[in-house]
């Protein structure tokens, strides 16, 4: 290694290249700087964290098995606490699509903290018979069983910081709704053709339950992220690595992060297979789905103003035309449907990825890192903004929903055990017919006196959930 001002010179299996003083990165980073100028998507900063946390797990245990140096081990584990912190951040630089397994990004980590390390040290970056990017921070460890650790890792990271905070409070907005609505009667819609009554309050509760029902689906999944295959190495063999080294190192990770993780009972098991993560993202794409479904109700509840339903108006955020003064969209609803089909897109990817593994490794995996850790934390960034921005400050046009449920030809349902279903059926057709109302038609015919007619059709008992006994 040989170092001027401006530029220090790197070697590798390969041969020299000149890299720049000012960077932590290496000479196999930069190779991958120049081999894969593909999409400009740098890593994502979770995925970062995760990767991090490992190298710091692993210096501690490789520094007390006398691995390494003590002081060696020292110095990356006060690195890694400084990029956690976020320094160095602009340092990992390798794009999403890159060397399989994730090669590059991996050495990218162990350079950018062998840099650092030697800084600390007191040397000069780039001096790897000191602190090597293989021999010290990368220690009994492999791109193999580092990155599917990493996607575990990043994972849980992703949904404890963005997407389950956000499903609670998106559950708790709209349970706090259903509470608010729960008196407003409203037409319920089959078909998109009108049907028996129901409560504005109950349609909010049951956007509720729906995502609390996702939320437990999520939680059982994420179990499986927490069985990691570190200690595995290049085949799932733990070749290279000290005895004690696979429960130590998974021990530290746990009282890292405080999530309760444990080895994996098959290392090779755990290298090859992509289950885990294709788990994950199917309860995601679940989860999308009824999002959508969501989405689009509340649009057409706030359809409108003067040609559409307008039994909700959605908080207005911006204005929504460049040449219709007055207008305002459903923005939230609609980002939302976009978020959720790019979710949606990115599982498919990774079913794609998943099953592309063979023999002892899966070399897609830089692929189901981005997908699964961006998909995770979209999601959350978006059932935020939509709970903030929308949800929260929903209000219900009362009289419009009352008119639409005392003008809707399914009342007529509630007529038939009275009068039987086809004279319920003849009254509906002459209603439809006529314009004259349900209660018209009745007593005209005979069919029921106006007292029982106010029974049947008391709107607020037809639209009340009938308890379970």
């Amino acid at each position: 290694m040989t170092n001027n001002s401006d530029f220090r010179i790197e070697k590798d299996s390969m041969g020299d290249r000149q890299i720049a003083n000012n960077v932590y990165y290496g000479i196999q980073t930069q190779r991958a700087i120049e081999n894969f100028p593909i999409s400009g998507i740098k890593p994502l900063p979770t995925y970062i964290d995760a990767g991090l946390y490992i190298k710091k797990a692993a210096a501690i245990v490789n520094g007390e098995l006398d691995c390494i140096p003590a002081d060696i081990s020292k110095a990356i584990i006060q690195a890694t606490n400084e990029i956690l912190a976020g320094e160095l951040r602009d340092q990992f630089v390798v794009d999403v699509y890159q060397a399989g397994a994730g090669t590059s990004h991996h050495m990218n980590i162990n350079e950018v903290l062998a840099n650092r390390a030697l800084e600390i040290l007191g040397d000069q970056k780039g001096n790897y018979k000191l602190v090597s990017p293989n021999d010290h921070v990368n220690y009994g460890q492999s791109t193999n069983d580092v990155i599917p650790t990493a996607i575990r890792i990043g994972g849980l990271l992703a949904l404890s910081r963005t997407l389950q905070p956000a499903l609670e409070q998106a559950i708790s907005a709209l349970e706090a709704k259903a509470i608010e609505f729960q008196d407003i009667v409203k037409s319920g819609r089959t078909h998109l053709q009108d049907a028996v009554p129901v409560r504005l309050g109950d349609n909010f509760g049951a956007w509720a339950q729906i995502l609390s029902e996702h939320q437990n689906r999520l939680y059982i999944a994420a179990g499986d992220l927490m069985v990691l295959g570190l200690g595995g190495s290049a085949a799932g063999t733990g070749m290279n690595t000290h005895s004690e080294y696979r429960q130590r190192v998974v021990d530290i990770l746990s009282q890292l992060l405080e999530f309760p993780l444990e080895p994996a009972p098959h290392l090779m098991a755990a290298m090859q297979s992509m289950g885990a993560f294709v788990n994950v993202s199917g309860a995601l794409r679940n989860l999308a789905q009824d999002l959508v479904k969501i989405s689009h109700d509340l649009r057409l509840m706030d359809s409108g103003p003067k040609t559409g339903f307008k039994e909700i108006q959605l908080p207005p955020v911006q204005p929504g035309s460049s040449i219709m003064p007055g207008k305002y969209n459903p923005v939230m609803a609609e980002m939302t449907s976009m978020v959720c089909f790019q979710v949606m897109g990115y599982d498919n990817a990774i079913a794609f990825a998943a099953q592309a593994g063979q023999l002892e490794l899966n070399v897609m995996m830089p692929l189901i890192a981005y997908n699964l850790i961006h998909s995770i934390e979209i999601l959350g960034n978006t059932i935020s903004a939509l709970t903030t921005s929308c949800i929260q400050g929903i209000t219900a046009n009362k009289e419009r929903c009352l008119a639409y449920a005392e003008g809707s030809l399914a009342l007529v349902t509630a007529l038939n055990t009275h009068i039987g279903y086809l004279n319920a059926a003849a009254v509906a057709k002459e209603s439809l017919e006529t314009g004259k109302s349900l209660r018209q038609i009745v007593l005209e015919k005979g069919l029921m006196t106006e007292t029982e007619l106010a029974t049947v059709l008391d709107l607020d008992q037809m639209s009340a959930i009938v308890p379970l006994k």
